[in-house]
């Protein structure tokens, strides 16, 4: 999902720096209920583990280019369902940080835009789990044709993002729209996993039955 260097250059670029700024407060609001809901303290431990997994994803997961951008195995849906929204967008932020500052500092000029392709598509997906999933439902009670809807939502969403940068950035012409159907092919089927990680990593909460962890998010069991 990273955008490459030079696709959007020169003054374009200025428009990442106001989409991560709405990103940005859409986050804020997000950590400010999760720390009324379960406490500073809480926010602050889910926020390291998922930065941690952030990291991990992107540099230990395998991932190969496809077209404009590459394929990672993100797990969006999986740092929602059990740190929640406010952490998982928390560790986004930084767990790229990291990784451009020690690993890919080509990428920071991209900061931005990458930061936004990750997560308006959560935010999103927060809409859509309020929507689909009854209201005192527990995540570990979910279904896989819900969490299924949910990696659908923020896959979509990532694909979606890359293809309006790629195509803010070099136009309409076929080679690039080509590029971009092939990173969208390529990166749907990660859809295919990341529900059967989601059901396992549930299923395991499930086991464990940790209900009260400062180290998860609350909806995760009640």
């Amino acid at each position: 999902m990273h955008i490459e260097p030079g696709l959007v250059d020169g003054a374009k670029i200025a428009l990442s720096y106001a989409t991560v700024t709405a990103a940005g407060g859409t986050a804020l609001y997000h950590i400010a209920q999760a720390g009324r809901q379960s406490g500073i303290a809480s926010v602050a431990l889910r926020s390291l583990i998922a930065t941690a997994g952030v990291f991990t994803f992107f540099e230990i997961l395998p991932h190969f280019p496809a077209g404009v951008s590459e394929v990672h195995f993100i797990l969006g849906s999986t740092l929602f369902l059990i740190l929640g929204a406010g952490p998982a967008a928390i560790g986004l932020a930084l767990g790229l940080l990291i990784q451009g500052m020690f690993f890919a500092p080509f990428d920071l000029p991209q900061y931005g835009m990458n930061l936004t392709t990750l997560l308006v598509p959560l935010f999103a997906l927060h809409e859509v789990a309020r929507r689909i999933i009854a209201p005192g439902t527990a995540y570990v009670d979910l279904q896989y044709k819900q969490v299924l809807a949910l990696s659908t939502v923020y896959q979509g969403g990532i694909v979606a993002w890359v293809a309006f940068w790629a195509m803010y950035g070099a136009g309409f012409g076929a080679a690039n729209l080509v590029s971009i159907g092939t990173f969208g092919l390529a990166y749907m089927a990660v859809v295919l996993f990341e529900p059967l990680a989601d059901l396992a990593i549930l299923g395991l909460a499930k086991s464990l039955k940790g209900q009260g962890s400062a180290l998860v998010t609350p909806r995760l069991y009640a």
